[in-house]
Parts: structure tokens; C-alpha cells; sequence
């Protein structure tokens, strides 16, 4: 049987052993193949600022999704400059606070002075069209906009409401109009915010024209409804109104300590 000596050449095929690489290196395990791709994945976002998922956009935002991102947020910046005179003008000045604002108080108020005499019902009901609806066609640009992505900015952060989210959408995916046109009418009786509904109505395809007149039929039974309440009580609620103005700068101060602890247990809850 011939040997092999010992300056024969290994075959170049010969296998290599378990565990080495061809230069005789350790292959990296599974875990620390994962490990060593979450710091490159980080690098990756770090490169793009436009990556994060908590955007509604995929991508570096277009001009119109910076214009829509702004308009949201102007508005609730509006809300937040008119809060100093939310208490003040109930009881002052009843319609201006339905134009401005289209608060609940607002309206009881201004039909229970219509009820005594100052203002008709009819003036309360179409002073709080434009105070209920001035900002929801932004929400309804945004769900045409970014799609289901939209539920980001109104559904929180943490698991359970990304899971409710996603529920959500998947109700809606499969109602379709049942759902969203009958939603948008009773948006403001539901127990959800309704900026959610309007930008639900958005990603579904309903046009702008059907969302404005389905949107006033359900702002005109939301304002008949407060505006009965108001009519009903009358000079009580007159009374209150006008207590409430009295004392306008401290309930204000109440209201914006309010808001911002609500705001500080908001963001504590979905950290």
C-alpha cells in the first residue's frame, strides 16, 4: 500500500473542522451574530433621522406632510392660547366661546341665555358648527395622507394601545363604509377621541365633500343635544355661567394645572 510522506502537500479539499473558519478564526455564534446587528441597525437610524417608526411617513417627509404635521399641531397650540379665557367668556359672552372653542360649557350656556332672552337657539346651533368642526378636516387630511400609520399620533405608545390599534384597523379593513360613515356622525358621542374616526374616514377613501356634510350632521345633533340641556335648565345654568366668569382666572388656573398633570401622567404611563 503506498504511503503518504511527510512533505506531501494537504488536499485542498480536506474538510475543515467544526467551529473554524478557513482562516482558522471561530465562527460567531447565532447570539452574538444578533448582537453584533443591533448596534449596525442602530448606526442605521442614527444615519437616518426619517427611519423612526413613530413617524406617520415612510421616509424623508414630502412638503405636504410637514404642512399637515404643522397644521395639527397649531392646533392644539390654538387650544391652548384660548384656555385663559375658556371660564371668562361662559358667562360673558356665550356665542364667541361656541365660535372659538365649541365646548360643551359653552354651548349649555349659550342656549340657557337664549332662554332667557338673550340670543335665539338657532344663532347657538350655527355658531357651533365652525366652533365643532373648524380643525377636523386636518385629521381627515392626515388619515388620506399616511394611511393606518396615522394611529401613531393618537393612540399612545405602549403595547396594549398599539395592540388596540391594531384591532382597530383590522375592524375597520374589514367594515369598510359601514363602519366609518355612521362613525363620523356619532364620533363625538363616542367614548374614543374623534380625531381617530375622522382620520379613519381619511384612509378609507372617503372624499372631503362626504366627510364635511356627514361631519355637520353629527356636530348639529351633538350641539342640539348640549343646546337642549342649556334651553332645560335655563337661569340656573345662566347663573352658573355667570358664577364661573366671576371667578374666570382661577378656574383657568385649575384647568391648565389640569391639563398639564394629566399631560405629565400621560407621558409617565407610556414610558
Amino acid at each position: 500500500m503506498p504511503t503518504v510522506s511527510a512533505e506531501e502537500p494537504v488536499s485542498a479539499e480536506e474538510p475543515v473542522p467544526a467551529g473554524a473558519s478557513g482562516e482558522g478564526e471561530a465562527l460567531p455564534s447565532a447570539g452574538e451574530a444578533q448582537a453584533s446587528g443591533e448596534p449596525a441597525a442602530e448606526q442605521a437610524r442614527a444615519a437616518d433621522p426619517w427611519s423612526d417608526p413613530r413617524l406617520p411617513w415612510e421616509g424623508k417627509p414630502r412638503r405636504v406632510d410637514i404642512a399637515c404635521w404643522a397644521a395639527i399641531t397649531l392646533s392644539g397650540l390654538y387650544y391652548l392660547a384660548i384656555l385663559p379665557w375658556r371660564a371668562s367668556l361662559v358667562g360673558t359672552h356665550p356665542i364667541v366661546s361656541v365660535l372659538l372653542n365649541g365646548s360643551t360649557e359653552s354651548i349649555v350656556s349659550a342656549a340657557a341665555f337664549a332662554r332667557v332672552g338673550h340670543g335665539t337657539l338657532v344663532i347657538v346651533l350655527l355658531a357651533s358648527i365652525p366652533g365643532l368642526m373648524k380643525f377636523d378636516i386636518i385629521y381627515w387630511w392626515a388619515g388620506r395622507l399616511w394611511g393606518e400609520k396615522v394611529l401613531n399620533l393618537f393612540t399612545g405608545r405602549s403595547e396594549r394601545q398599539r395592540r388596540r390599534g391594531q384591532k382597530f384597523v383590522a375592524r375597520v379593513n374589514r367594515w369598510g363604509r359601514w363602519f366609518t360613515w355612521p362613525a363620523v356622525i356619532v364620533a363625538m358621542f363616542l367614548p374614543i377621541p374623534s380625531a381617530i374616526i375622522y382620520a379613519v374616514a381619511g384612509w378609507t377613501g372617503m372624499s372631503w365633500v362626504t366627510f364635511l356634510i356627514l361631519d355637520a350632521i353629527g356636530s348639529l345633533s351633538w350641539a342640539g343635544l348640549l343646546a337642549g340641556l342649556g334651553w332645560a335648565l335655563g337661569q340656573h345654568a345662566v347663573s352658573v355661567a355667570q358664577t364661573v366668569s366671576k371667578y374666570g382666572l382661577w378656574v383657568s388656573i385649575a384647568i391648565i394645572v389640569l391639563v398639564v398633570v394629566g399631560q405629565m401622567r400621560g407621558a409617565r404611563t407610556q414610558s
